[in-house]
Protein backbone atom coordinates (compact mmCIF):
# COMPACT_ATOMS: atom_id res chain seq x y z
CA UNK A 1 0.00 0.00 0.00
CA UNK A 2 1.40 3.40 -0.98
CA UNK A 3 1.51 6.17 1.60
CA UNK A 4 1.19 9.95 1.51
CA UNK A 5 1.48 12.71 4.09
CA UNK A 6 -0.74 15.75 3.51
CA UNK A 7 -0.24 19.03 5.36
CA UNK A 8 -3.21 21.33 5.87
CA UNK A 9 -5.41 18.23 5.71
CA UNK A 10 -8.26 19.44 7.91
CA UNK A 11 -10.05 21.55 5.29
CA UNK A 12 -10.18 22.78 1.72
CA UNK A 13 -7.78 21.34 -0.84
CA UNK A 14 -5.97 19.27 1.79
CA UNK A 15 -9.16 17.60 3.01
CA UNK A 16 -10.43 16.93 -0.50
CA UNK A 17 -7.06 15.47 -1.51
CA UNK A 18 -6.99 13.23 1.56
CA UNK A 19 -10.41 11.85 0.66
CA UNK A 20 -9.31 11.22 -2.94
CA UNK A 21 -6.23 9.26 -1.86
CA UNK A 22 -8.14 7.28 0.76
CA UNK A 23 -10.74 6.34 -1.85
CA UNK A 24 -7.88 5.21 -4.10
CA UNK A 25 -6.58 2.85 -1.41
CA UNK A 26 -3.59 4.83 -0.10
CA UNK A 27 -2.47 5.11 3.52
CA UNK A 28 -2.85 8.80 4.35
CA UNK A 29 -1.24 10.84 7.12
CA UNK A 30 -3.30 13.90 7.96
CA UNK A 31 -1.30 16.84 9.31
CA UNK A 32 -3.00 19.98 10.65
CA UNK A 33 -3.48 21.90 13.87
CA UNK A 34 -7.20 21.12 14.23
CA UNK A 35 -7.01 17.60 15.59
CA UNK A 36 -10.78 17.26 15.96
CA UNK A 37 -11.31 17.56 12.22
CA UNK A 38 -8.52 15.09 11.51
CA UNK A 39 -9.97 12.57 13.91
CA UNK A 40 -13.36 12.80 12.19
CA UNK A 41 -11.72 11.83 8.91
CA UNK A 42 -9.68 9.06 10.53
CA UNK A 43 -12.78 7.67 12.27
CA UNK A 44 -14.35 6.79 8.91
CA UNK A 45 -11.21 5.57 7.12
CA UNK A 46 -9.07 2.69 8.39
CA UNK A 47 -6.06 3.87 6.39
CA UNK A 48 -6.11 7.46 7.70
CA UNK A 49 -3.74 8.58 10.47
CA UNK A 50 -4.49 11.82 12.33
CA UNK A 51 -1.28 13.72 13.11
CA UNK A 52 -1.86 16.99 14.95
CA UNK A 53 1.03 19.39 14.27
CA UNK A 54 1.69 23.00 13.36
CA UNK A 55 3.77 23.02 10.16
CA UNK A 56 5.95 25.81 11.57
CA UNK A 57 6.92 23.68 14.60
CA UNK A 58 9.93 21.63 13.49
CA UNK A 59 9.84 19.28 16.49
CA UNK A 60 6.12 18.58 16.18
CA UNK A 61 6.50 17.93 12.46
CA UNK A 62 9.41 15.54 13.05
CA UNK A 63 7.25 13.65 15.54
CA UNK A 64 4.42 13.45 13.01
CA UNK A 65 6.74 12.03 10.33
CA UNK A 66 8.17 9.50 12.80
CA UNK A 67 4.70 8.43 13.91
CA UNK A 68 3.57 7.91 10.33
CA UNK A 69 6.61 5.89 9.29
CA UNK A 70 7.26 4.72 5.72
CA UNK A 71 6.53 7.35 3.09
CA UNK A 72 6.06 7.49 -0.67
CA UNK A 73 4.69 10.99 -1.26
CA UNK A 74 4.39 14.34 0.54
CA UNK A 75 1.68 16.79 -0.52
CA UNK A 76 3.12 20.02 0.86
CA UNK A 77 -0.14 21.93 0.99
CA UNK A 78 -0.58 24.04 4.13
CA UNK A 79 -0.68 27.79 3.58
CA UNK A 80 -2.44 31.04 4.45
CA UNK A 81 -3.40 34.05 2.32
CA UNK A 82 -2.64 36.84 4.75
CA UNK A 83 -3.91 40.42 4.54
CA UNK A 84 -5.36 41.83 1.34
CA UNK A 85 -3.95 45.34 1.13
CA UNK A 86 -1.25 47.47 -0.49
CA UNK A 87 2.21 46.86 0.94
CA UNK A 88 2.31 50.06 3.00
CA UNK A 89 -0.82 48.99 4.89
CA UNK A 90 0.51 45.55 5.85
CA UNK A 91 1.97 45.23 9.35
CA UNK A 92 5.34 43.49 9.47
CA UNK A 93 3.85 40.97 11.88
CA UNK A 94 1.30 39.92 9.24
CA UNK A 95 4.04 39.59 6.60
CA UNK A 96 6.10 37.45 8.96
CA UNK A 97 3.12 35.21 9.73
CA UNK A 98 2.56 34.44 6.04
CA UNK A 99 6.28 33.89 5.55
CA UNK A 100 6.38 31.56 8.56
CA UNK A 101 3.56 29.30 7.33
CA UNK A 102 4.02 29.44 3.57
CA UNK A 103 7.82 29.24 3.46
CA UNK A 104 9.18 28.00 6.79
CA UNK A 105 6.34 25.48 7.13
CA UNK A 106 6.76 24.14 3.61
CA UNK A 107 10.54 24.05 3.98
CA UNK A 108 10.26 22.02 7.21
CA UNK A 109 7.90 19.51 5.61
CA UNK A 110 9.98 19.20 2.44
CA UNK A 111 13.18 18.79 4.45
CA UNK A 112 11.68 16.00 6.55
CA UNK A 113 10.20 14.26 3.52
CA UNK A 114 13.42 14.49 1.51
CA UNK A 115 15.40 13.03 4.42
CA UNK A 116 12.91 10.22 4.97
CA UNK A 117 12.76 9.32 1.27
CA UNK A 118 16.54 9.45 0.96
CA UNK A 119 17.04 7.21 4.01
CA UNK A 120 14.49 4.67 2.75
CA UNK A 121 16.57 4.26 -0.39
CA UNK A 122 13.80 3.69 -2.91
CA UNK A 123 12.90 7.25 -3.87
CA UNK A 124 9.59 9.04 -3.68
CA UNK A 125 7.81 12.24 -4.53
CA UNK A 126 7.21 15.72 -3.11
CA UNK A 127 4.31 17.75 -4.49
CA UNK A 128 4.19 21.42 -3.50
CA UNK A 129 1.00 23.46 -3.61
CA UNK A 130 2.05 26.54 -5.54
CA UNK A 131 -1.03 28.50 -6.68
CA UNK A 132 -1.86 30.60 -9.71
CA UNK A 133 -0.22 33.36 -7.67
CA UNK A 134 3.13 31.64 -8.23
CA UNK A 135 2.83 33.11 -11.74
CA UNK A 136 0.39 36.02 -11.72
CA UNK A 137 -0.76 37.94 -8.63
CA UNK A 138 -4.15 39.12 -7.56
CA UNK A 139 -4.38 42.75 -6.55
CA UNK A 140 -3.32 43.40 -2.95
CA UNK A 141 -1.79 39.94 -2.42
CA UNK A 142 1.88 40.76 -2.00
CA UNK A 143 2.47 38.50 1.02
CA UNK A 144 0.88 35.43 -0.52
CA UNK A 145 2.24 36.06 -4.01
CA UNK A 146 5.81 36.55 -2.81
CA UNK A 147 5.79 33.27 -0.90
CA UNK A 148 4.23 31.34 -3.77
CA UNK A 149 6.86 32.60 -6.20
CA UNK A 150 9.44 31.32 -3.72
CA UNK A 151 7.79 27.89 -3.69
CA UNK A 152 8.51 27.63 -7.42
CA UNK A 153 12.22 27.98 -6.66
CA UNK A 154 11.91 25.41 -3.90
CA UNK A 155 10.24 22.96 -6.27
CA UNK A 156 12.95 23.35 -8.91
CA UNK A 157 15.72 22.88 -6.36
CA UNK A 158 14.08 19.80 -4.87
CA UNK A 159 13.61 18.26 -8.32
CA UNK A 160 17.25 18.88 -9.20
CA UNK A 161 18.74 17.79 -5.87
CA UNK A 162 16.51 14.73 -5.70
CA UNK A 163 17.72 13.18 -8.95
CA UNK A 164 20.58 11.12 -7.44
CA UNK A 165 18.13 9.61 -4.94
CA UNK A 166 15.13 9.02 -7.27
CA UNK A 167 13.21 11.72 -5.41
CA UNK A 168 10.96 13.68 -7.76
CA UNK A 169 9.37 17.05 -7.05
CA UNK A 170 6.50 18.82 -8.75
CA UNK A 171 4.19 21.74 -8.17
CA UNK A 172 0.47 22.08 -8.63
CA UNK A 173 -0.82 25.59 -9.26
CA UNK A 174 -4.50 25.69 -8.42
CA UNK A 175 -6.85 28.50 -9.39
CA UNK A 176 -10.10 29.19 -7.56
CA UNK A 177 -10.89 25.74 -6.20
CA UNK A 178 -13.81 26.01 -3.79
CA UNK A 179 -12.27 26.10 -0.31
CA UNK A 180 -12.37 28.15 2.88
CA UNK A 181 -9.65 30.45 1.53
CA UNK A 182 -11.45 31.05 -1.77
CA UNK A 183 -14.82 31.45 -0.01
CA UNK A 184 -13.48 34.54 1.72
CA UNK A 185 -12.30 35.99 -1.58
CA UNK A 186 -15.59 35.19 -3.29
CA UNK A 187 -17.55 36.89 -0.52
CA UNK A 188 -15.85 40.13 -1.56
CA UNK A 189 -16.26 39.31 -5.27
CA UNK A 190 -19.51 37.37 -5.90
CA UNK A 191 -18.81 37.13 -9.65
CA UNK A 192 -15.62 35.12 -9.10
CA UNK A 193 -15.50 31.92 -11.17
CA UNK A 194 -14.67 28.80 -9.14
CA UNK A 195 -14.38 25.05 -9.64
CA UNK A 196 -15.07 22.00 -7.50
CA UNK A 197 -12.13 21.31 -5.22
CA UNK A 198 -12.38 17.63 -6.20
CA UNK A 199 -10.78 18.48 -9.55
CA UNK A 200 -7.69 19.80 -7.76
CA UNK A 201 -7.57 16.68 -5.60
CA UNK A 202 -7.81 14.42 -8.66
CA UNK A 203 -4.91 16.29 -10.24
CA UNK A 204 -2.71 15.72 -7.18
CA UNK A 205 -3.63 12.03 -7.25
CA UNK A 206 -2.59 11.83 -10.91
CA UNK A 207 0.79 13.43 -10.19
CA UNK A 208 1.39 11.12 -7.23
CA UNK A 209 0.41 7.97 -9.11
CA UNK A 210 3.02 8.30 -11.83
CA UNK A 211 6.06 5.99 -11.73
CA UNK A 212 9.24 7.67 -10.49
CA UNK A 213 10.58 7.55 -14.05
CA UNK A 214 8.03 10.25 -14.93
CA UNK A 215 7.30 13.61 -13.34
CA UNK A 216 4.96 16.56 -13.75
CA UNK A 217 7.21 19.47 -12.74
CA UNK A 218 4.36 21.98 -12.97
CA UNK A 219 0.63 21.55 -13.42
CA UNK A 220 -2.00 24.29 -13.58
CA UNK A 221 -5.64 23.41 -12.88
CA UNK A 222 -8.11 26.25 -12.63
CA UNK A 223 -11.67 27.40 -13.02
CA UNK A 224 -12.11 27.73 -16.78
CA UNK A 225 -13.46 31.28 -16.79
CA UNK A 226 -11.21 32.83 -14.17
CA UNK A 227 -9.24 35.73 -15.69
CA UNK A 228 -5.80 34.23 -15.07
CA UNK A 229 -4.85 34.16 -18.74
CA UNK A 230 -4.36 37.81 -19.54
CA UNK A 231 -5.34 39.27 -16.20
CA UNK A 232 -3.54 42.42 -15.20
Amino acid sequence: MKSILITGASSGIGHATAEAFLDAGWRVGLIARRVGKLEKIAATHANAVALAADVTDADAMADAFDTFGALDVLFNNAGIFGPSAPIDEIPLAAWEEVLNVNLRGMFIAARLAFGRLRAQGHGGRIINNGSISAHTPRENSICYTTTKHAITGMTKSLALDGRPFDITAGQIDIGNAQSELVAGLKAANPDMHTMDVAHAAASVLHMASLPLSANVPFMTVMATKMPYLGRG
